[in-house]
């Protein structure tokens, strides 16, 4: 069953984890324009982390994030592309770890 509530509740969990450790303004990530080019990566990553450290699919993402379905394919190439430098391989396991943890404090609590 899809609960699009919870995808959109995961959704905004990465994009909040990716602003505090880029140290970017809060809700730069989810404005509609495209922002500058660390806010595009930022929302490229947000979208990674979540069709990755959750497993859901690139359509479930996409409506989360009020993208395009190729949008968040793109976005996932790009970053997947990038993790052949081992600084940024190791920060995406570690963002992984810390997102799925955060979520699970939040949906036993929501629970």
């Amino acid at each position: 069953m899809i609960n699009k509530q919870l995808d959109a509740r995961r959704a905004r969990l990465a994009v909040s984890m990716v602003e505090y450790a880029l140290k970017l303004a809060p809700n730069s990530v989810l404005e509609e324009k495209r922002g500058t080019a660390m806010t595009a990566y930022a929302r490229q990553l947000a979208m990674y982390a979540v069709y990755v450290g959750f497993g859901i699919s690139l359509a479930r993402v996409a409506g989360a994030f009020g993208r395009d379905r190729s949008t968040v394919a793109y976005a996932c190439h790009q970053i997947e592309d990038r993790r052949d430098d081992p600084a940024l391989d190791m920060w995406l396991d570690n963002f992984d770890t810390a997102l799925r943890q955060a979520a699970l404090l939040m949906e036993e609590k929501a629970a």
